[in-house]
């Protein structure tokens, strides 16, 4: 997420901290860096303007060019006002109405509407324990209302049986009546999509709007377009009263553009960005968060929330018993991939790290392999419980016999054998506390 644009600000920052002082000349050639990196990651550039008008006079200010630690103080400068764009604070869901409250999705087709729809009403059912309905009002997508009705299911989601040939105001009607009889807390309507904004598909989500009376009208804009989905934004906001935005597939943006722009150009907060296509992959944005992962600060706020929603905490209780009694096993091991692997794999993990960049190049360097903790789960599914308990016992024919299982060979063997064994070490550490080492770098050598 926004590797590009943090990678920039990473280099323009480490120069800026080298520097025992900073004259007016270095601020403004830090600025000059700083402007180009933006318009990189295609920011908007009213936005690009109003950031960098907004951080020069209080970068020039006599109490940091006085600071011992001028470069940290620009950093702290650049963060507050990236913050600010991005809206300073959360945006909280409105869901002061009487049942049923009714949220609206629009935006162009492709955008993640759909998908986005079920995120939101499994995250309704899982915080506010709100029973949703899910409705189609595409009519016109081959399969659309096919598609929603399949998400529900699979997610245990209620969504409005399909009546065929029905039009998109008539199902409207039908969904109000069937969710009032029913005891529905909220309604989310999914409505048509376009390849591009025209009168009619205007017109029809107008009409909708009407007749339902949202509390929360979301545009799902698709972040890998930047430019184009701020574009976007300012025709819809223009029609309909836009309470929020949706950015769809933010894990995927190495610019990081469209969050930028979005809140600043149109003045309407974002409220959730989808970081993959799993119905539990949405998340609350918070400026602030973001913010630090832009600058390549790390979001460990986040990690620690995931893992505690995430984790089997058991499971983790359980491990650490094994580990201070000297009983870590494969079995142990396996468990402690497979919570990685819930909380994204080695990648989503790093990502909230900070100096990310820096992780990422380790990573690269050291040839570690995104997929090597299936490699990995084959392996230790393929070995006995004895071997599980004492790989020290695992012989050439051993091996020979877990390669067969596992589909990998005796080198790929070894090498977890090898990770096992720092892995174990390093835990010892780490429940002893008497190392205050670079754990990441610690991570990484035991995948070697």
């Amino acid at each position: 997420m926004f590797e590009n644009l943090t990678n920039k600000f990473e280099e323009i920052f480490s120069s800026l901290k080298s520097a025992p002082s900073l004259d007016e000349k270095q601020v403004d050639e830090g600025l000059r860096k700083i402007r180009q990196a933006l318009l990189e990651a295609d920011v908007a550039l009213p936005v690009v303007k109003e950031l960098i008008q907004n951080i020069k006079p209080k970068a020039i200010g006599q109490e940091i060019i006085r600071s011992t630690t001028p470069g940290q103080m620009i950093i702290k400068v650049v963060y507050d006002e990236i913050v600010k764009i991005l809206g300073d604070t959360k945006s909280e869901l409105n869901l002061n109405a009487v049942p049923p409250a009714c949220f609206m999705l629009v935006g162009l087709q492709g955008s993640g509407k759909t998908t986005t729809a079920a995120k939101i009403a499994k995250y309704l059912e899982k915080n506010y324990r709100k029973k949703t309905l899910l409705v189609s009002l595409d009519v016109y997508r081959p399969a659309a209302q096919e598609q929603l009705s399949i998400l529900g299911k699979d997610n245990l989601i209620q969504t409005l049986p399909i009546i065929k040939d029905q039009l998109p105001i008539d199902i409207t009607k039908r969904a109000l009546n069937a969710a009032t009889l029913s005891g529905t807390d909220v309604i989310i309507f999914d409505t048509a999509g376009r390849t591009q904004i025209d009168l009619s598909m205007m017109s029809e989500i107008k009409e909708i709007e009407t007749l339902i009376n949202p509390v929360e009208t979301f545009l799902v804009a698709d972040s890998l377009t930047g430019q184009v989905a701020v574009n976007v934004a300012e025709e819809f906001k223009k029609t309909v009263n836009l309470t929020g935005i949706v950015l769809s597939r933010l894990d995927g943006d190495g610019r990081g553009g469209a969050a930028l722009s979005m809140k600043f150009v149109t003045n309407t907060p974002i409220k959730f960005i989808g970081i993959g296509e799993k119905i539990d992959q949405l998340d609350i944005f918070y400026p602030d968060r973001i913010a630090n992962r832009i600058l390549g600060m790390g979001d460990i706020v986040s990690l620690v929330e995931k893992a505690s929603q995430d984790l089997d905490q058991e499971n983790i209780k359980k491990t650490e018993e094994n580990l201070k009694s000297g009983q870590f096993s494969m079995d142990d091991y396996l468990n402690q991939l497979r919570q990685m692997k819930k909380m994204g794999g080695m990648e989503g993990v790093l990502s909230m790290l900070p100096g990310v960049s820096k992780i990422k190049k380790q990573m690269d360097n050291a040839n570690v392999d995104e997929n090597i903790i299936k490699i990995n789960e084959a392996i230790i599914l393929s070995m006995t419980k004895e071997e599980k308990l004492n790989p020290k016992i695992i012989s050439s024919s051993r091996k020979k016999r877990i390669s067969s299982g596992s589909g990998t060979d005796s080198a790929t063997i070894n090498k977890l054998l090898k990770q096992f064994k720092m892995m174990t070490n390093m835990m010892k550490k780490m429940s002893k506390k008497d190392t205050q080492g670079d754990l990441s770098s610690d991570f990484l050598n035991q995948l070697k």
